[in-house]
């Protein structure tokens, strides 16, 4: 297919990419690099820098290009900022998508999978979080990632799109020379790695007395080589006329402690983690219930926390400043 992977030079986008021209798809790039980078745009693929809130470029892009699809993942995704600044996350994310819409229409492009959220879900206090369980989310990131997907089941009604939003809970790894360079980190076992490396002094655990077994938040956890899997899935199921929407996640839930032990055992490394209060937001337990996308998608996760921790840990070493070093 002739696929057009918006935020392709980011984490997850690159890959997903990486994967597309593996099974010879023609890929073309599209990315502002703002947050992404020029390094991690695969070879092979073209790559356009343009920002998706410029309608024109946007326009110009898809028209006459004969895209049969595309992979958005373009997207503010930092929590923290969008509580602060919602304003950027209803323009960058929402305003953004309705742009690509627009130009997806007016070209003819069929079909679109979504990089979704688990933070549309909010604080649900469950066991296995299903697509059933109701939308609440408590920040402007899932605010606006929810904004879209209600946007692409409209458009799958009006127009008949055929869209999938893929709603991701935690992904980790790497994939050869593509890795998870973010600034700023949030995310867990990349600051893991940078207190096994020496490049932060130790790791914060945010809360010891959840009621969890160890004490410590509980999060699912996926191989973005998994998580890559299920978006060409995705658009290899996609139906004109319909909108689905998929957890990717494990059904397995890991906790701060157990993830910083395994990073210690992979790694070799002593990690210095030291115990803080709870971080205001912090639900005890997100673990994503995969029925779903086990019978819509015949997608399953294949790697464990150990592959993900250790990948990841093979990319840092190799890129000790990320892709600018």
């Amino acid at each position: 297919m002739r696929l057009l992977v918006t935020g392709g030079a980011g984490y997850i986008g690159s890959i997903v990419a990486q994967q597309l021209l593996a099974r010879g798809d023609d890929v073309t790039v599209l990315d502002s690099l703002y947050r992404g980078h020029r390094e991690a745009v695969p070879e092979g693929a073209a790559f356009v820098e343009a920002d998706l809130l410029d309608p024109a470029a946007v326009g110009a892009v898809l028209d006459g290009g004969g895209f049969e699809g595309v992979v958005h993942f373009a997207a503010l995704s930092l929590v923290g900022e969008s509580v602060e600044h919602p304003e950027r996350y209803w323009r960058g994310n929402v305003v953004g998508a309705l742009n690509l819409l627009d130009a997806m229409r007016a070209a003819g492009v069929p079909r679109l999978v979504f990089s979704s959220t688990a933070a549309t879900y909010g604080e649900p206090a469950v066991d296995l979080i299903t697509e059933e369980e109701p939308n609440a989310p408590v920040n402007a990131y899932g605010n606006s990632k929810l904004t879209i997907d209600r946007m692409l089941a409209d458009e799958a009604r009006a127009h008949g799109l055929a869209a999938v939003s893929l709603r991701y809970f935690n992904v980790a790894g790497a994939s050869g020379r593509l890795g998870e360079d973010h600034t700023p980190e949030t995310h867990l076992i990349p600051l893991v790695l940078q207190a096994a490396a020496g490049t932060r002094p130790s790791v914060a655990i945010f809360g010891t007395d959840y009621p969890t077994p160890d004490g410590t938040a509980v999060r699912d956890y996926v191989h973005v080589d998994d998580l890559a899997r299920a978006h060409i899935l995705a658009l290899e199921k996609a139906v004109p006329g319909r909108h689905d929407i998929f957890n990717l996640g494990s059904e397995r839930g890991y906790s701060v402690r157990e993830v910083i032990d395994t990073a210690r055992a992979v790694t070799g490394r002593e990690i210095v983690a030291l115990e803080e209060d709870r971080r205001a937001g912090d639900p005890p337990q997100l673990v994503a219930a995969n029925a779903r996308a086990r019978a819509g998608l015949g997608w399953a996760p294949e790697k464990s926390l150990e592959d993900m921790v250790r990948d990841a840990w093979v990319w840092h070493q190799a890129h000790p400043g990320g892709y600018g070093a």
